[in-house]
């Protein structure tokens, strides 16, 4: 009879190691392209409006053009057939450079530039990352570790929140403070770059594969999620600074998001085995559309601290369990189904912004574009919790 491996077999410790550096590898990825690369825009919207390089309305059309880059990067994976390894490093690469760059003008139509092609880059790597990390440890047998690589974007924030406050502190302009986040940025995506893949195998994003009626309401849902999170996650930092005359109060608030979504993955993976995937996407919409309409229903520093810990925690526990319903529910094609619900979500980011500035041109305020984001997020919930995957 053989002895059971130990830890000191090779092909354990082998093993352990492609699934650490796996996932690590996976999460420093996302919080370069997403914690720095997008949702750095956040605290910035009210040091850029200070400084007066923006309005309120200005920056929902800034937001905009990140979104249209995330789209059409998004877009573009889905037709990719191949160089795959390429388009990853390349997206990890620009967005650490023009987020660098965007501390070097405060020219309005070059910072619109800089934040589309974060998008774009940010798409390519967001979604060949997942697909390969999922792919990898999904053969290692690490659904744990898998799922934590969704908390990327959480620390991400969480990062860019600190970094925000202390720049705050130090009064510190938003030209430098786009070089923080860049050199940042740039450090991360240096420090993983030798752990990416060279090559990326046949099953990666393309057209081929359709999808199946379930998997459309799953995408109408999820995009409605996008549409849904985005505008109080775009201008939580400003409405922070609205609510408090201390500049230092309120940029404890956007680390606080970024926490709190770490906690809502955290939270997920703990209780993964007891919980029905379906009946939980659907719960925990309807519970952040609720979040969302709190920042109307106590417009009170109170109510802007619940709202943030409520969108916070369901921001990337959506994410993850949206994608963990596509897993269950995709059979063979997860990669082009990864893909194209980013498309939809990309999508639905996208019109956020573009109503916030519609909201506030023809109202003089963001709550009407609030009330449509909460409106949304529980008829996302709807939509899944009627569907039978």
């Amino acid at each position: 009879m053989s002895a059971e491996p130990s830890l000191a077999d090779p092909t354990v410790t082998a093993s352990a190691r492609i699934r650490l550096v796996t996932m690590f590898t996976g999460i420093v990825t996302l919080v370069v392209v997403m914690g720095m690369g997008r949702f750095s825009l956040t605290p910035q919207i009210p040091l850029m409006i200070a400084d007066g390089h923006l309005s309120l309305s200005s920056a929902g059309v800034l937001a905009a053009m990140n979104y249209i880059g995330y789209l059409a990067g998004a877009l573009h994976v889905c037709r990719l057939r191949q160089h795959h390894a390429r388009f990853l490093k390349t997206g990890l690469l620009l967005t650490a450079l023009v987020t660098l760059l965007s501390g070097f003008t405060s020219d309005f139509l070059l910072q619109s530039v800089y934040r589309f092609l974060a998008g774009v880059g940010g798409a390519w790597a967001l979604i060949l990352v997942t697909s390969w990390t999922q792919r990898v440890l999904a053969q290692q047998q690490a659904p744990r570790m898998s799922a934590a690589v969704f908390t990327g974007p959480g620390v991400g924030i969480t990062l860019t929140g600190i970094l925000a406050g202390a720049m705050t502190l130090l009064q510190v302009q938003d030209d430098t403070a786009w070089r923080v986040y860049g050199l940042v940025a740039l450090a991360g995506a240096l420090g993983v770059w030798r752990a990416l893949p060279d090559t990326l195998p046949a099953g990666m994003p393309s057209s081929s594969a359709t999808l199946s009626p379930a998997l459309k309401k799953l995408l109408v849902a999820y995009t409605l999620a996008g549409f849904g999170y985005i505008l109080p996650a775009t201008f939580l930092s400003q409405m922070a600074h609205s609510r408090f005359a201390e500049g230092g109060q309120a940029a404890l608030f956007w680390p606080l998001f970024g926490m709190a979504a770490i906690a809502g993955v955290l939270l997920v993976i703990a209780f993964a085995a007891r919980i029905n995937t379906r009946l939980t996407l659907a719960a925990v919409m309807m519970v952040q559309g609720a979040g969302v309409a709190t920042v109307v229903l106590l417009p009170t520093a109170g109510g802007l601290l619940l709202a943030t810990v409520v969108i916070g925690l369901a921001f990337l526990s959506i994410m993850q369990l949206s994608m963990r319903l596509a897993r269950e529910s995709a059979g063979g094609h997860l990669a082009r189904t990864v893909a194209v619900l980013t498309c939809g979500y990309a999508s639905g980011q996208l019109v956020g912004p573009l109503v916030s500035s519609a909201s506030v041109q023809f109202f003089a305020s963001l709550q009407p574009a609030l009330w449509l984001a909460a409106a949304g997020l529980v008829a996302g919930g709807s939509v899944i919790l009627r569907t039978r995957f």
